[in-house]
């Protein structure tokens, strides 16, 4: 052994060793690429330049990645015929990594044209799959699924044998076989395809169906039947993956929607079943809510910006005090002396509807206003590569299912709520028996108008708010109530989910306009057969 040559003490064999150690630690890192392929990268034409960046990518480390990336950083420079990554006042060499002193002064720019930035952003993309950041390599894969060059599949083999992520994965997967699609070996294509069948990737769907396109005589392109048949296979076990995924897209979207006319219904199944009162400005009560919002969301960015992202926490019991103190003002100045008087009642709300959103015209301007989300409630959860459901229409669904819970619940349990559902059934009796039946109007009709402004705090998180917010849904509003039965409050809910999930059905098939049309022709026929709606009140009153 060369330590036992040396006769030295043991003890002097461990010092030398451990400084030797520490000098190859201080030691400048040996950084070598193909100086073949970095002198291409720099000073060859567009096609070699590509060539050169694929080189680089099949290598596959760090080393190559560096070079990469100062060339997509601006930071790659020529002096003579030395490549040099500059970085501030240090020179690297791009060959060897090593540092170069003094800084050449007379130095020129590597040029990249579009053609080869759009090349070094997938190379880049292609060497983060192997990071040690989770989140790096999951965008790298995104992005890679867009579209991966062939001079990439050793280094997407390398990194799919160390994924262990069940997301990352399967995308990796796909990314290989697309890749491996293009083989002239039929049991590498046959493989492939066979890989592609397990994806819920729409772009998985889009290469099945180039290997089955035809020619303008109607023969394959694709000659090998065999291969034809596994593609045939395949697209037919994406397709079927797919459309699970449109039906669960469908279903969400319409349960959202029916949240959304649940919430903009509410307020109305209460003051319209009570009271009788077609309120026409139930919407512009609904833009009051949104308009609160707006100036909540306003005044923390001013005030305190550093708690932004909970101004939600502020605005929603805002948007109830505001909208349920106009509407108790309406009740009290104008709606108690129109009572048994439906048709003037109709004209009088509608002229206050005009005058509210004239008022909110001259005080916001007539242009529409944005109300930004909370960071919690931006971007949405992937569920399949078509689905993506977004976290404000999570978050809508369930705060409408927590204001249905909490107006159930002063309904039934609260002493409130036992007179409004005695007024309801019975107004003489409830005021025989000692229930100031004004009052109870006063404070029911407040409690439709805030639940209404809790309906324009939620849509201002999905929409711009404008003074015309709630002409878009008094229509629908009147309609769920009318279909689920006055003054039921679970009518309003099955009436408010079934509209909902009914149009994003209907708009699959005919669109927006005929859908919106086939659900007032269907209402229309349905109050003719039974005009109580789904749940027909129970009381004296309907005797």
């Amino acid at each position: 052994m060369f330590w036992d040559s040396l006769k030295l003490p043991l003890l002097m064999r461990a010092i030398l060793i451990q400084l030797l150690f520490a000098l190859l630690m201080l030691a400048p890192p040996v950084f070598a690429v193909n100086s073949e392929t970095v002198q291409k990268l720099a000073f060859g034409e567009s096609d070699d330049k590509v060539a050169a960046v694929a080189s680089l990518v099949a290598e596959g480390d760090e080393r190559a990645a560096a070079v990469l990336q100062a060339l997509a950083d601006g930071e790659l420079q020529t002096a003579g015929k030395r490549v040099l990554i500059i970085k501030g006042d240090t020179a690297l060499d791009a060959i060897t990594g090593q540092k170069v002193v003094p800084v050449p002064t007379e130095l020129e720019d590597v040029t990249a044209n579009n053609r080869l930035r759009r090349e070094l952003a997938t190379a880049l993309a292609a060497l983060k799959l192997v990071s040690l950041d989770r989140s790096t390599r999951l965008a790298a894969a995104k992005e890679l699924g867009g579209g991966a060059e062939e001079a990439m599949l050793p280094l997407i083999k390398k990194a799919l044998a160390s994924e262990k992520d069940p997301d990352i994965k399967p995308m990796l997967e796909v990314i290989r076989a697309t890749l491996e699609l293009k083989s002239e070996d039929k049991a590498t294509r046959i493989a492939a395809i066979r890989t592609l069948s397990l994806s819920n990737n729409s772009n998985a769907k889009t290469l099945l169906l180039s290997v089955l396109e035809k020619n303008n005589d109607g023969s394959y392109l694709e000659p090998d039947e065999e291969i034809r048949i596994e593609a045939q296979k395949s697209l037919r076990s994406v397709e079927g993956r797919l459309a699970w995924g449109d039906r669960l897209g469908v279903l969400f979207s319409g349960i959202s929607l029916g949240s959304i006319l649940l919430l903009a219904a509410l307020g109305l199944a209460i003051t319209y079943g009570l009271m009788g009162v077609i309120n026409m400005a139930h919407g512009e009560l609904i833009m009051i809510g949104a308009y609160t919002t707006y100036l909540i969301q306003n005044l923390f960015r001013a005030r305190i910006p550093g708690v932004f992202d909970w101004y939600l926490l502020c605005a929603v019991p805002a948007s109830f005090l505001a909208a349920a103190l106009v509407g108790i003002a309406l009740e009290r100045t104008v709606i108690r002396f129109l009572y048994g008087r439906p048709l003037e009642t109709l004209l009088a709300t509608w002229g206050i509807s005009l005058f509210l959103i004239q008022t909110v015209r001259t005080i916001f301007g007539a242009q529409n206003v944005q109300v930004e989300n909370p960071a919690w409630m931006s971007g949405g959860m992937e569920i399949l590569t078509n689905v993506v459901l977004p976290y404000s229409r999570i978050v809508i669904i369930a705060f409408a299912a927590l204001v249905l819970v909490l107006v159930w619940l002063l309904l039934t349990r609260t002493r409130l709520g036992l007179f409004v559902r005695g007024v309801t059934q019975n107004r003489a009796m409830a005021s025989c028996v000692g229930v100031r039946t004004p009052r109870v109007d006063m404070l029911a009709f407040g409690l439709g108008s805030g639940i209404a402004g809790l309906a324009g705090c939620a849509l201002s998180q999905i929409g711009n708010v404008g003074p015309d917010l709630g002409q878009s849904y008094i229509v629908d509003s009147f309609m769920v109530v009318v279909l689920g039965g006055v003054g039921q409050l679970a009518g309003t809910v099955y009436a408010g989910l079934g509209l909902g999930l009914l149009n994003k059905v209907l708009e699959g098939w005919s669109g927006a306009v005929l859908a919106k049309i086939a659900i007032l022709v269907f209402i229309i026929i349905f109050i003719q057969k039974r005009p109580q709606g789904l749940f027909a009140l129970k009381g004296r009153v309907t005797e």
